[in-house]
């Protein structure tokens, strides 16, 4: 009896001692967060990564923590770039009334931006690991026959595009309109087009373009193919639209060490297991090239 009594003792010391489980606080898609993934505070390793690879994210997240068992907890961002590099830059992300402090160990967006960072001393030199070509998102069905940048130009069609102060994609999308249909057509769809409420420019993130196609508010929007494809892939009611390549833009998606890190080592272990085997193939299966350089 007395060993019965020590155990019960000791199982309810034990569960004294662990955690209590988070408050849960959810009122579905009023306050759902789907770019934020975890918990900061206890996190072994914080992943800034541009939003267009978030369907990447827990399957590449899940093989890096089989590969390292030591690396209990993963923090991760998935959002624009810009955002991202700001976020570096001041040390904090304020979504509406919540403010984090949360310094990220590894950054992961194009060259451009990274060059950027850099050049101010916050990252390290970049690794790169994957490569990407534009497409364009349309409802399934594709009703308007868009084929191609041209036809985003078109009176009839409302389209969705990145916004060119924090999304880096905007840049290579306006490159395709030139190659499309030289300086009238960029002027026809940023500005004209947009004048008329017939572009309508993203407010956080072109993870909106889907939403707005499939809620009817908008009929296409250029993004990266990868995006389109992995919307067609869901059966979400979208679907991708190859750019013939005369008028295509590509871009390479690179790496760094985020300067002052407090988790070097496991940074460090993650950009290798980018560009190991397991990583590259995982990157493949969703449609992404592979890791060359693309002049931008």
């Amino acid at each position: 009896m007395l060993r019965s009594l020590a155990l019960t003792v000791g199982l309810f010391v034990l569960l004294a001692m662990a955690p209590a489980p988070p408050v849960q606080f959810s009122a579905g898609q009023f306050d759902k967060d789907v770019d934020l993934h975890g918990d900061p505070d206890a996190a072994d390793l914080v992943i800034f990564i541009g939003g267009n690879q978030w369907f990447v994210m827990p399957r590449l997240v899940a093989a890096f923590q089989a590969d390292h068992p030591e690396i209990h907890s993963v923090f991760y961002e998935t959002l624009p770039p810009g955002v991202l590099a700001m976020q570096i830059e001041r040390g904090a992300l304020a979504v509406d009334n919540l403010v984090l402090h949360v310094h990220g160990d590894v950054y992961l967006s194009g060259q451009k931006r990274t060059a950027k960072l850099l050049s101010e001393g916050l990252v390290s030199a970049p690794e790169t690991y994957a490569s990407n070509v534009l497409g364009i998102m349309v409802r399934a069905g594709n009703p308007l026959h868009v084929r191609s940048m041209r036809d985003l130009g078109r009176t009839g069609v409302r389209v969705a595009m990145p916004n060119p102060t924090t999304e880096g994609i905007a840049r290579q999308i306006e490159t395709s309109y030139r190659l499309a249909g030289g300086e009238a057509l960029d002027t026809e769809i940023m500005q004209s087009k947009r004048a008329a409420g017939t572009t309508v420019f993203t407010v956080i993130h072109h993870r909106e373009t889907p939403l707005w196609i499939v809620q009817g508010k908008v009929d296409a929007g250029p993004v990266w193919l990868t995006e389109a494809q992995y919307q067609q892939r869901i059966h979400s009611g979208v679907v991708a639209v190859a750019l013939p390549p005369p008028q295509n833009v590509g871009a390479s998606y690179v790496a760094s060490v985020v300067t002052g890190t407090p988790h070097a080592a496991a940074a460090q272990a993650f950009l290798a297991f980018l560009l190991s085997p397991r990583g590259q193939a995982i990157y493949r299966s969703y449609g992404f090239g592979p890791p060359v350089s693309i002049k931008e």
